[in-house]
Parts: C-alpha cells; sequence; structure tokens
C-alpha cells in the first residue's frame, strides 16, 4: 500500500466525527450535572451536619451550666441549717457563762458542716508524717529535722489540705523535715 492510501483509510469522515464529539459532549454534560448534583447534595449534607453540631455544643454548654447551678442549689440547701445553727449559737453565747458549753456548740456546728461536705465527696489529705511529695504538698519552710528518719517528711502542717470527688481542690501547706 502507498501512502496516499494509508492516510486515506485513516481519514475520518467528518460527519461521523461530528456527531461522535456531539455524543461525547452529551456525556460529558451528563456527567458534569450529575458531578454538580452530587456536589450539591454533599453541601447540603455538609451544612446540615455543622447546624447539628453547632446545636450539640451549644445544648451540651447550656446542661453544663444547668448542672453547675443545680449542684450549688443542693449544696446550699444542705448548709442553709447550719447557718440557722450558727444565728442561733450567737443569740444564745450572747447569755452564756459557761465557756464549756460554748466549746462543745462550735464541735457540734463543726462536725455537723463537715458531715454535709464529707457527704458531698470532701476529703482531708493526711500527710503529718508522710512523706513529701511536690505533686500533693506545697511546702512552705524547711526546717532541720529532729530525727534522721524525719528528714525528707511532712513534719508538721500548717493548713490543711482536701480532695473533692479524688481531685486535690487545696493543697495542704506543710513544713519539711531537712
Amino acid at each position: 500500500m502507498s501512502e496516499k492510501e494509508e492516510l486515506e483509510k485513516e481519514e475520518v469522515n467528518p460527519q461521523t466525527a461530528e456527531s461522535g464529539s456531539e455524543e461525547s459532549g452529551e456525556a460529558s454534560a451528563d456527567q458534569s450535572d450529575d458531578i454538580q448534583k452530587q456536589l450539591e447534595e454533599e453541601k447540603a449534607k455538609f451544612v446540615r451536619l455543622y447546624a447539628e453540631f453547632e446545636n450539640f455544643r451549644r445544648r451540651s454548654a447550656k446542661e453544663k451550666l444547668e448542672l453547675i447551678g443545680t449542684s450549688t442549689a443542693d449544696l446550699m440547701k444542705d448548709i442553709l441549717p447550719i447557718v440557722d445553727d450558727f444565728q442561733r449559737a450567737i443569740e444564745s453565747n450572747k447569755s452564756v457563762e459557761d465557756i464549756d458549753a460554748i466549746k462543745q456548740g462550735f464541735e457540734l456546728l463543726y462536725n455537723k458542716l463537715f458531715s454535709i461536705l464529707s457527704t458531698k465527696g470532701l476529703r482531708v489529705l493526711d500527710s503529718k508524717g508522710g512523706d513529701f511529695d511536690p505533686e500533693s504538698h506545697e511546702a512552705v519552710a524547711q526546717v532541720p529535722a529532729p530525727e534522721k528518719k524525719l528528714k525528707g517528711k511532712v513534719i508538721d502542717e500548717v493548713e490543711k489540705g482536701y480532695t473533692l470527688n479524688e481531685k486535690i481542690i487545696r493543697h495542704p501547706k506543710v513544713i519539711v523535715g531537712s
């Protein structure tokens, strides 16, 4: 075969070429429409999901604030009888001459208050005589240890420490032996 014959075979009929490109154009237009629809659907899903998340976040924050307010109100209701007891004690102490009765009254009020706080999860950290731990103690002074075995130990407690539901809310202030 000559070159001319080969070129003639390779030539494409212009009518078939146009109809083929029209078909592929229609197919690509359909495809782009489908892709555009999918994109719009995905955008709509994303917007709904984002709105749901924002609503969840706001609702959670509101519930958290309400929970804090409710727990504070519960504690206040439990402490109000002690406030009443203090008022009665103040009135009673104006006319009482017996110091022992006053001391017993204060002890009763303290015990009542601490028992209410204990039911809410408050615990005293006992640190006197134990090893000094910088994570759970606050050293306010360091003194020479009276005995060798008290070196690095808590010799005295200046201020008690407390935990609330196993979390330290106030570190004990201690004096450490050196």
